[in-house]
C-alpha cells in the first residue's frame, strides 16, 4: 500500500507522523516503511488508509497490506506470512506492530525500491573480497551482491539499502575522533567494488565511471592517476571507499546507496558493505612480531642451496655479498623481514615497509619487485643474529657451508691495520725518517755557499773578495730559518757547476810580462775645465 503512494502523498505522510519529508523518492519511501517497521500509531494507520483510497478510490484494503507493504499477499511464501514473522523490538522491548524481517530489509534484506522491478539483486556468498591489512572485519552489512539494472542501457543505475543495529552504531560513536582537523572514525562503514570472479579471492575493482550517492549525497572516490601514455584515457585507482561520514548511525532510519555505472561487454561486477575496525601500523608490526621469528635454519638451507655447484654450469658462485642496510630508508636495519614468495635472502626493514604501504598500499617487495603482502611477511633468525654481533659493518658475505664474514671496504681495512700496529708503528717509521735523513746528510756535508751579510766594506773582504764559506748542509729535520745563509736545498751551488779545467803549462809563458803585468794601472786625471761640471742631469734625462 506505501509502496504504491506518490510523492506528494509520502510528504503529506511524513509531515503527519513528525518526520522529515524533504528528499527524493526513494528516500520518503525508505522513511515510510521504516515507520511500519518501528511501529506506528494507530492514527498513522488511519492517515495511511485515508492516503491510499484517495489514490485508489475502488481498491479494498486488507491489514495484511498494512503489515508487509513492500510483498504481496498471493507471491508471499508461507514462511514469510503475517502470521510467521515475529514480533521483536529493539533491546529488548516488543514492537507494538509486527516488524520486516531482516531479510526484507535492503538488497541484502529484499527490500524493493520504486525504480527497481520484482526482481531481486542476486547475492553471491561465493565471492570473496581480499581481506585488508590495515583493517579488521566486524561485520557484513551487505554481502557481495551483483550491480544488476532494469535497463539494457549501457548506462546503468541501482540502488542499495542497509540498516544498523543498535550494537553497530555504539561501536561507530564510540570510536569517533575529533583531535584532529576533521572528525575521523576507527569504526568506519566501508563499501568495496570488485569484479563478479569466484576463481581466488578479488581485488578492489571499480566499474567504469562510477559515481556513488549515499542517503542522496554524493560520496567522493579516489582521484584519477595521470595517464601514462598520450591518448590513454585516466584511471581511478581502486580502493575501498570510507562512507562513514554520509551513514545515518539511526537504528531506525535505514540508509540507501544509490550506484551508477558504465556497462562492459564480458565483464560484471559486485559490490559489498562492510562494518570494519581502522588498524595502525603500530599494531600490525606488533601482530608480525607476535607471529614469532623464523628459524635462522630456514635461511642457512637456502643459502647452501643457492652456493650448491651446478654440474652443468661452467660459472660456480662461491660466496654471496648481502647489504645490512635496507634498501628502503638507506638505514641499517632493525626487523629484518621478507616475503615468504621471495627468493632472494636480502632483507627490507618491516617498520619502513608497513609505514610505507599505511600511506600509499601497494605491497610490493623494494627488493624483487614481486608482491609481498602482509600475510606472507616473516622476520629472518638468521640476520636478527648477524644484526646482534656485527654492529660495525654494513655489509656481509655468505659462504658455502652457511657462514658468514663482515665485508670491510679497503680504506677501512688500512684504518684498521694502522691503529692495530699502534705507537711501535709510529716510532719505527720516525726512526727510519731520521736515518734516511742523516745518511743523506752525510752524503751532502758540505756544500759551499755564498754569505751575501758581510758587509763589503769589512777588512775580510778587500783582503779575500771571493772569499767562501762552508757549512754543512741542513738536513730535511732542522730548522729552516738560519740567517746570513743562502739556503738552496734542491739545487747545487753555482760555485760548484764550474767546470773543471786542465792545468795549464806555464813554460812557454814569459814571467816578464807577467811582472810587468803586475804594475798597477794609473787612471788619467781629469782635465780642470770639466771637474766643475755636473754629469747628473744629463745623465737623468737620457734615461728618462
Amino acid at each position: 500500500m506505501v509502496m504504491s503512494l506518490r510523492v506528494s502523498e509520502l510528504q503529506v505522510l511524513l509531515g503527519y507522523a513528525g518526520r522529515n519529508k524533504h528528499g527524493r523518492k526513494h528516500e520518503l519511501l525508505t522513511k515510510a516503511l521504516h515507520l511500519l517497521k518501528a511501529g506506528c500509531s494507530p492514527a498513522v494507520q488511519m492517515k495511511i488508509k485515508e492516503l491510499y483510497r484517495r489514490r485508489f478510490p475502488q481498491k479494498i484494503m486488507s491489514p495484511a497490506d498494512l503489515s508487509i507493504p513492500s510483498v504481496h499477499s498471493s507471491s508471499m511464501p508461507a514462511a514469510l506470512s503475517p502470521s510467521a514473522i515475529p514480533q521483536l523490538g529493539y533491546d529488548g522491548h516488543p514492537a507494538t506492530s509486527p516488524l520486516l524481517p531482516v531479510s526484507l530489509l535492503g538488497p541484502k534484506h529484499e527490500l524493493e525500491l520504486p525504480h527497481l522491478t520484482s526482481a531481486l539483486h542476486p547475492v553471491h556468498p561465493d565471492i570473496k573480497l581480499q581481506k585488508l591489512p590495515f583493517y579488521d572485519l566486524l561485520d557484513e552489512l551487505i554481502k557481495p551482491t551483483s550491480l544488476a539494472s532494469d535497463n539494457s542501457q549501457r548506462f546503468r543505475e541501482t540502488c542499495f539499502a542497509f540498516a544498523l543495529t543498535p550494537q553497530q552504531v555504539q561501536q561507530i560513536s564510540s570510536s569517533m575522533d575529533i583531535s584532529g582537523t576533521k572528525c575521523d572514525f576507527t569504526v568506519q562503514v566501508q563499501l568495496r567494488f570488485c569484479l563478479s570472479e569466484t576463481s581466488c579471492p578479488q581485488e578492489d575493482h571499480f566499474p567504469p565511471n562510477l559515481c556513488v550517492k549515499v542517503n542522496g549525497k554524493p560520496c567522493s572516490l579516489p582521484g584519477y592517476l595521470p595517464p601514462t601514455k598520450n591518448g590513454v584515457e585516466p584511471k581511478r585507482p581502486s580502493r575501498p571507499i570510507n562512507i562513514t561520514s554520509l551513514v545515518r548511525l539511526s537504528t531506525t532510519v535505514p540508509n540507501t546507496i544509490v550506484v551508477s555505472w558504465t556497462a562492459e561487454i564480458g565483464r560484471n561486477y559486485s559490490m559489498a558493505v562492510y562494518l570494519v575496525k581502522q588498524l595502525s601500523s603500530t599494531v600490525l608490526l606488533q601482530r608480525l612480531r607476535a607471529k614469532g621469528i623464523r628459524n635462522p635454519d630456514h635461511s642457512r638451507a637456502l643459502i647452501k642451496e643457492k652456493l650448491t655447484a651446478d654440474p652443468d654450469s661452467e660459472i660456480a658462485t662461491t660466496s654471496l655479498r648481502v647489504s645490512l642496510l635496507c634498501p628502503l630508508g638507506k638505514m641499517r636495519l632493525t626487523i629484518p623481514c621478507r616475503a615468504l614468495t621471495c627468493s632472494h635472502l636480502q632483507c627490507f626493514d618491516a617498520t619502513l615497509y608497513i609505514q610505507m604501504n599505511e600511506k600509499k598500499p601497494t605491497w610490493v617487495c623494494p627488493v624483487c619487485d614481486k608482491k609481498a603482502p602482509y600475510e606472507h611477511l616473516i622476520i629472518d633468525g638468521l640476520f636478527m643474529e648477524i644484526l646482534k654481533f656485527c654492529t660495525d659493518c654494513d655489509e656481509i658475505q655468505f659462504k658455502e657451508d652457511g657462514s658468514w664474514a663482515p665485508m670491510r671496504s679497503k680504506k677501512e681495512v688500512q684504518e684498521v691495520t694502522a691503529s692495530y700496529n699502534g705507537v711501535d708503528g709510529c716510532i719505527s717509521s720516525s726512526l727510519e725518517h731520521q736515518v734516511s735523513s742523516h745518511q743523506q746528510s752525510n752524503k751532502n756535508k758540505k756544500v759551499e755557499v755564498i754569505d751575501l751579510t758581510i758587509d763589503s766594506s769589512s777588512d775580510e773582504e778587500e783582503e779575500e773578495p771571493s772569499a767562501k764559506r762552508s757549512c754543512p748542509s741542513i738536513s730535511p729535520a732542522s730548522p729552516m730559518n738560519s740567517k746570513g745563509i743562502l739556503n738552496l736545498p734542491h739545487q747545487a751551488s753555482p760555485v760548484s757547476r764550474t767546470p773543471s779545467l786542465p792545468a795549464v803549462d806555464t813554460s812557454y809563458i814569459n814571467t816578464s810580462l807577467i811582472q810587468d803585468y803586475r804594475h798597477p794601472f794609473h787612471m788619467t786625471p781629469m782635465p780642470y775645465d770639466l771637474q766643475g761640471l755636473d754629469f747628473f742631469p744629463f745623465l737623468s734625462g737620457d734615461n728618462q
